[in-house]
């Protein structure tokens, strides 16, 4: 036993009611599909921090099957995925460095024994304890040198703390040494006037995606992004808000002058768009049709999001969006993913 822990839905393993043969007919399948965005945890970390903490564990009706890694290869067979990039969302933001370590050296070590045990279907993303930024980079060449783990994953911010705070320079910079593809995953927005209250799910409907658009418009209007211009780093859920709305952080330096006097970039905000990455989880064909537009294919890669049940379509959705091409399809399933996280993947099944 690893001790991995794969979450599933309402007690169902692995979301076993929404597993479906995968359909043919959808047009050519390239020779390895890649799903860079799939959750797990373990769960001794996770009892390590008592409580509720943002981003911590699974949504109500969410529970935990430990070590059942055949049903999670079950599931990416019936979706057409040939490898998942597995990661856990961060919990540990507020622990001191003593336990920090603890929670991360185990995590990380059970995602390289998971790894290992499936290689050709299975890579995983690092763990760090970015509220401790020296340690972070620390704990992220460990994890890319000595446990071979694809890169890392971390929050949209900490403990209030922005992303692009100079604290995180030294994080930023081993990642950038390293050229290891750093996964930004938001933990959600916090809401003390209460107003994401109410129906309709809205700290993750609306929580999620706004927390990553903050993040990135903070590193692009901060100059993280050019103080660190060959850092890997992909978004997920498609980026946010911002893909979808880039002109008007272009038009406020023109419309606002005194706005632009304190802005010192390197070209016009909405460029640095297409230095990033995304996931693909924009749920309707000309929604990824748009993000295509804006970032180009070759910066998306299949993301689900995985068990949290927003799809299990999503390789279908990617063949099914009208106007990309063969070698665009290709790259938005698999082939940038195996190029920007260093993946070794078989021909397909």
């Amino acid at each position: 036993m690893s001790g991995i822990g794969f979450v599933d839905c309402g007690g169902a393993p692995a979301c076993a009611h929404r597993i479906h043969a995968h359909p043919a007919g959808r047009g050519p399948r390239p020779r390895r599909i890649v799903d860079i965005h799939a959750h797990c945890l373990v769960p001794k970390a996770r009892a390590l921090v008592p409580g509720p903490t943002i981003g911590g564990g699974p949504p109500p009706g969410i529970g935990v099957a430990e070590d059942d890694v055949d049903l999670r290869i079950a599931a990416m067979d019936s979706q057409g995925v040939d490898m998942q990039v597995l990661s856990i969302n961060a919990f540990w933001y507020g622990a001191d460095v003593d336990l920090s370590r603890q929670i991360i050296d185990l995590q990380n070590e059970t995602l390289a024994e998971t790894v290992a045990r499936h290689p050709d279907r299975l890579a995983a993303l690092a763990t760090v304890a970015l509220q401790h930024p020296e340690e972070a980079a620390r704990q992220l060449e460990h994890a890319v040198k000595a446990l071979g783990l694809s890169g890392a994953l971390v929050g949209g911010s900490v403990e209030g703390a922005e992303l692009s705070d100079p604290r995180f320079h030294p994080f930023w910079a081993k990642a950038e040494e390293l050229g290891a593809a750093i996964f930004l995953h938001p933990q959600g927005w916090p809401d003390p006037q209460g107003r994401l209250n109410g129906r309709g799910f809205l700290p993750v409907v609306v929580g999620y995606p706004l927390e990553t658009t903050v993040a990135l418009a903070h590193l692009i209007y901060e100059g993280t992004l050019d103080r660190f211009p060959d850092l890997k780093l992909c978004a997920g859920h498609g980026g946010g808000f911002l893909p979808a709305y880039a002109g008007r952080f272009d038009a406020v330096l023109t419309t606002f002058p005194a706005v632009a006097a304190g802005v010192k970039l390197k070209k016009a905000p909405s460029a640095y768009l297409r230095d990033l990455y995304y996931d693909s989880l924009v749920f309707t064909p000309e929604a990824l049709r748009h993000l295509v537009a804006e970032v180009g294919a070759d910066r998306i890669m299949l993301g689900s999001d995985w068990p949290f049940p927003w799809t299990d379509k999503g390789v279908d959705h990617v063949l099914d969006t009208p106007g990309l091409t063969e070698a665009e399809r290709a790259a938005i399933l698999g082939e940038t993913a195996i190029g920007l996280f260093g993946l070794k993947v078989g021909a397909g099944r």
